[in-house]
């Protein structure tokens, strides 16, 4: 039986293990936090992800290893590569994605269009880069930061003291032009180690407070092949940057529409939380895929089954039996204590087309308690 070593036991990690079950694949799990919901699918060794020697140890006897997040130490997958371990996506991928400033460069190279921006040190290059970027711009940690954490929105000139201060302790700093977008897109990719790539339709995403809230595929994506202008040409910058990197797994880019342009915005090195919706509403999911590609298997087919959609549950789960009377809905429990602010699951919603699917959305939203309607 082939075995994934997977770095973090979050829902990610869990997701990723339901699947891998599936595929006849064995899984495990590292991870410096206790109770994690990865747990529940596979054994957990609780280590410190910057600990080499641990997840080297950790990772002997596998086959393959794998991320389920992009906070992974490069120096931690880097040892493991330089130990014998195979791993995907490699270090490349991973490098790029954590650091906002060569992120943005790479994708400059590939010709794919990003918010101007300009490194920041201190407050003197922070108003250098305010009076040629214009009002208003974000500053933002270029390392770490997720669900809209480590960044500012600087309005005006006053706002910029402030925003040094509030990052202090961030590292180095980029500031983004703010881009008055129309929507949020990501595209959603997967490349085998053979070169092969596969994508799924052009996801919309809506975020509220910086965490993603709903995301939908129209039933437009169900005619075939015939692809819509913007989504022909995410596909073409994600394939662009999964050969570029040499990746191999999922990958997701998101995007913001400006009329009829598509400026990228950041890409993930992993499965992601816009792509939740394919565990129902695609032949197979990102999180199948994912390990297919990963361990060496065909990729799997990205047809619909349906007009898409996935709600983040936020803070607190909504009753199963509510859901339960919902045509085409499915609850996703992560197993997670409730809490301000945290996805403790998701409902993924399926239905033969957009107004159907509209339909759905209504009664879910009606019966989704505190902060997620």
């Amino acid at each position: 039986m082939t075995t994934l070593a997977i770095l973090g036991g979050g829902q990610l990690g869990w997701m990723l293990g339901l699947a891998a079950k599936a595929l006849g694949v064995d899984t495990r799990f590292l991870d410096p936090s206790t109770g994690v919901t990865a747990s529940a699918v596979g054994k957990v060794t609780t280590a410190s992800l910057d600990d080499a020697e641990a997840v080297i140890n950790f990772a002997a006897g596998a086959d393959v290893v794998t991320y389920e997040w992009e906070g992974v130490p490069a120096s931690t997958v880097e040892a493991l590569i330089n130990a014998g371990n195979a791993v995907h996506p490699g270090i490349a991928s991973l490098s790029v994605s954590q650091d906002r400033l060569v992120e943005k460069k790479r994708l400059q190279a590939l010709g794919i269009p990003v918010a101007p921006h300009a490194e920041v040190s201190d407050l003197d290059s922070l108003q250098s880069a305010l009076r040629a970027l214009g009002l208003p711009a974000i500053l933002k940690s270029r390392r770490g930061g997720y669900d809209g954490k480590s960044q500012v929105l600087i309005r005006d000139e006053a706002d910029s003291d402030n925003a040094l201060e509030t990052l202090a302790d961030a590292g180095e700093l980029i500031l983004e032009g703010f881009i008055p977008f129309e929507r949020e897109v990501s595209i959603i990719a997967v490349r085998g180690v053979d070169g092969e790539i596969k994508t799924w339709p052009l996801v919309e995403n809506l975020h509220r407070e910086g965490i993603l809230r709903l995301s939908r595929v129209s039933s437009e994506a169900l005619q075939g092949s015939v692809k819509l202008p913007l989504e022909a040409l995410a596909i073409q910058y994600v394939t662009s940057l999964l050969e570029d990197l040499a990746h191999v797994g999922v990958l997701t880019l998101e995007l913001f529409v400006k009329g009829n342009q598509l400026i990228a915005n950041e890409f993930a090195p992993r499965v992601h939380n816009s792509g939740h919706w394919s565990i129902e509403g695609s032949k197979t999911s990102q999180f199948e895929n994912h390990v297919r590609a990963v361990t060496g298997l065909p990729l799997g087919e990205t047809d619909l089954t349906g007009a898409s959609a996935m709600v983040n549950c936020i803070g607190v789960l909504p009753d199963p039996h509510s859901i339960a009377t919902i045509n085409g809905a499915h609850l996703h429990d992560y197993a997670k204590s409730p809490r301000r602010g945290r996805k403790v699951g998701h409902i993924t919603l399926v239905a033969p087309n957009d107004s159907a699917l509209d339909a759905g959305l209504e009664a879910l939203f009606d019966v989704l308690p505190g902060d997620n309607g």
